[in-house]
């Protein structure tokens, strides 16, 4: 037996685990889907569209609000946006989502109660100002902010300016909307309160159930 031929037997002989091998061929990354057409008045103030894809809710007495009427957005999924606050001294985002594929939504608000106040509303009934996402952060006027929001099977996640805000496990908790006019943007939709809000960049991708 020549060298060659004993080289060969030797590393056919060899354990697998023991033999280097191609690795897997990395999954294709899941395309993004624009959000920016299919967004129809729901209440309040007007709905504008002041350049190409960007969404503005003007202020309006109470809440202002556009409902998505395009193909649904599902669990689990990942959406980016970014929002500004133009007048007004509260929240300029407020994005209600589907969080479970059984029907039940939460709001994430951004700049609530006095303009500062992060946080999911209702979590076991409790709204943003009551339960453990909450947080107070300042938000300046006229500025961008981009929001990236996480929502898996188990656990939800949001992001500001690339710093985690929200990190909360969802399994055995009831999550559902704050009662009163925020669930008519159910079960996609954006909000104002009182406040001129704008939205551009929005998009959003499946993941992987």
């Amino acid at each position: 037996m020549n060298r060659r031929d004993w080289l060969q037997l030797t590393l056919a002989t060899l354990p697998a685990a023991c033999r280097r091998e191609e690795p897997p061929a990395a999954e294709a990354e899941i395309p993004w889907q624009s959000l920016a057409d299919h967004w129809q008045h729901a209440m309040g103030g007007e709905l504008s569209f002041p350049s190409p894809g960007t969404l503005r809710l003007q202020w309006g007495e109470s809440l202002s609000a556009a409902k998505w009427s395009g193909p649904p957005v599902k669990p689990p999924f990942e959406m980016e946006l970014e929002t500004r606050r133009i007048d007004g001294t509260d929240f300029f985002c407020g994005l209600t989502f589907p969080a479970r594929a059984s029907g039940e939504c939460l709001t994430w608000v951004v700049g609530g109660w006095g303009g500062s106040l992060v946080g999911l509303s209702s979590i076991d009934g409790k709204d943003a100002s009551e339960n453990e996402t909450k947080l107070h952060r300042p938000f300046e006027r006229e500025r961008w902010y981009r929001l990236r929001l996480k929502c898996a099977a188990d656990r939800i996640e949001a992001w500001i300016d690339g710093e985690r805000v929200i990190d909360l496990p969802t399994t055995g908790r009831t999550l559902s909307l704050r009662p009163g006019p925020i669930d008519i943007c159910a079960p996609f939709g954006l909000a104002s309160w009182q406040t001129t809000g704008e939205f551009r960049g929005l998009r959003w991708r499946p993941l992987p159930a």
